[in-house]
């Protein structure tokens, strides 16, 4: 992978492929691209909104809405006739839904992996066999803090981005070999749209979650827009790792991603150990050697 430039796009430049550019993390990721002189996919279920962007040489500007496979399909042979492959894919388009387990509406919660986890299983299959008939490539994968950790409110969300970890985890085992990367890039509350109008909730609330599902759902809503996290630092931070050439498998960003990650960390270790008598009891006891002749 090429390191970073602020040189003009050129036909050797990588081709970054972005989902969900309309707001927030796309927004930001296309723009960090294009600024460092990168062949760019601008995409999104809306191409009004994409109205800052124009088609240009280096340029690509397309609809695309991942839970269709026509869709998908049609994009990436877009992009491949038009810059030859794709180097970076980064699925970012994702939506949330605030429901505490019980309140959650099927319906919400389906279309909710739709987007999150069988979208981006529908980029992956469609970019990867480009990316193995070159012998190279990187996949970036949006997950969470909440791929890690499970909060009130957020238990199908949570579901989607575990689901991403665990897609993700397996990936690269099986990609990296043929030399393409995959990396999770694991943030905690930015200022994008996530907890605005991206994201429903349940129409019908219980009372007794108040405490719990209830009280994160509007500390979240409540601090829609002054969340820590700067999208523009965290675009950069996606594009440095990238370009490397060796991302790593995780990448969290912001403060409260990290602690909240290390927290995880300490709690497994405690429940792990507090249950290895039961683990390492639970196989066939091994078979006593046969007695010497």
């Amino acid at each position: 992978m090429n390191t970073l430039n602020n040189t003009p796009a050129s036909t050797q430049s990588p081709v970054w492929f972005i989902t969900g550019c309309s707001t927030g993390f796309g927004l930001a990721l296309a723009r960090q691209a294009i600024e460092y002189g990168y062949r760019t996919v601008v995409t999104a279920r809306d191409p009004a909104q994409l109205k800052d962007y124009a088609d240009t040489a280096h340029v690509l500007v397309l609809k695309l809405d991942v839970t269709d496979q026509g869709q998908v399909t049609e994009a990436i042979q877009a992009a491949e006739r038009r810059f030859g492959g794709i180097d970076v894919l980064v699925n970012n388009a994702g939506i949330g839904y605030f429901a505490a387990v019980e309140e959650a509406e099927e319906a919400e919660v389906r279309k909710m992996f739709e987007v999150n986890v069988f979208g981006l299983n529908r980029m992956v299959q469609a970019v990867l066999p480009g990316m193995r008939k070159r012998g190279s490539g990187c996949i970036v994968n949006l997950s969470s803090v909440g791929g890690i950790r499970g909060f009130p409110a957020l238990g199908h969300y949570n579901a989607t981005k575990f689901a991403v970890e665990g897609l993700s985890e397996a990936l690269w085992q099986e990609v990296e070999p043929m030399g393409i990367k995959v990396m999770l890039v694991e943030p905690s509350g930015f200022r994008t749209d996530w907890a605005g109008r991206s994201a429903n909730e349940s129409k019908v609330q219980i009372a007794e979650y108040a405490a719990t599902a209830g009280a994160v759902r509007a500390a979240v809503r409540t601090s829609s827009g002054e969340q820590p996290g700067d999208p523009v630092r965290a675009a950069q931070a996606i594009v440095k790792a990238v370009a490397t050439g060796n991302p790593p498998h995780h990448l969290l960003l912001g403060n409260d991603a990290f602690n909240g990650a290390m927290a995880k960390l300490e709690e497994l270790r405690k429940d792990f150990t507090a249950g290895e008598a039961a683990a390492r009891g639970a196989d066939f006891p091994k078979a006593a050697p046969a007695p010497s002749a």
